[in-house]
């Protein structure tokens, strides 16, 4: 059973991969994310814009007056989130069912939303609560936003946020490219962002998560570019489609 698994894993790493460019994209949205979340856990007061599951308990120790800790920090961030994965749910829905097209448009939509809270935080810093906030609403939205559309391409083992299921699955198969790459993205991307955060300014670590999702976007539409005559590469179609 064991070999039968490790023999499946090896066989999916090195076939033809069904979901073409989108796979290294995500694993990049995905190093992001480490970058995103170690700014506003280090910077913006101990709450995280994608690790909603945080979210969820650190308003609990909130609430039970933990010390440095924000229940309203924690709300907003909550609500942002939802508002911005609400907002992507229905922007999937009016997209024509083609993967590349969809992922360029919504980062184009998400690099707006960060390059907003780069030149926030460039002017304004966060200092005051009010910035914060505001820094933390725009940040989580824009990561709803990117986890509704990721869950509309359906590629396997990559939601770009979440690892708990990931490292789940990682142990229990023993087997999974994309799991440990996934992993590894969202490690590599915290430690950037602490290093930046913790050794040369906020600004700097929301540049390169703006970087990141820009690249995502250039990429994708230089891959899913039409040719005249030429259909529709296979990875753009959703699975089953």
């Amino acid at each position: 059973m064991v070999e039968r698994r490790w023999s499946a894993g090896v066989r999916r790493a090195v076939a033809p991969d069904r979901h073409g460019p989108l796979v290294p994209m995500l694993l990049l949205l995905t190093l992001g994310t480490g970058m995103v979340d170690a700014v506003s856990f280090l910077a913006l007061g101990h709450v995280f814009v994608a690790n909603m599951t945080g979210n969820v308990i650190f308003l609990g120790f909130a609430l039970a007056g933990t010390a440095g800790l924000s229940a309203t920090s924690s709300l907003t961030a909550l609500a942002a989130f939802l508002a911005g994965a609400l907002a992507g749910g229905r922007f999937c829905e009016c997209r024509p069912a083609h993967r590349g097209r969809t992922l360029v448009a919504a980062m184009a939509v998400q690099a707006g939303l960060v390059a907003v809270a780069v030149v926030l935080e460039g002017v304004a810093g966060h200092g005051a609560t009010p910035v914060r906030h505001a820094l933390i609403a725009l940040l989580a939205f824009a990561v709803g936003l990117q986890n509704a559309v990721v869950r509309d391409l359906r590629v396997p083992d990559l939601t770009t946020t979440v690892l708990t299921m990931t490292l789940t699955a990682l142990a229990a198969d023993r087997a999974g490219v994309r799991r440990i790459a996934s992993a590894v993205s969202m490690f590599t991307g915290a430690l950037l962002g602490a290093l930046l955060v913790l050794h040369v300014n906020v600004t700097s670590a929301l540049v390169v998560a703006l970087a990141l999702v820009a690249a995502v976007a250039v990429i994708t539409r230089r891959a899913c570019a039409d040719r005249p005559g030429a259909p529709d590469p296979a990875w753009t179609r959703p699975p089953g489609a």
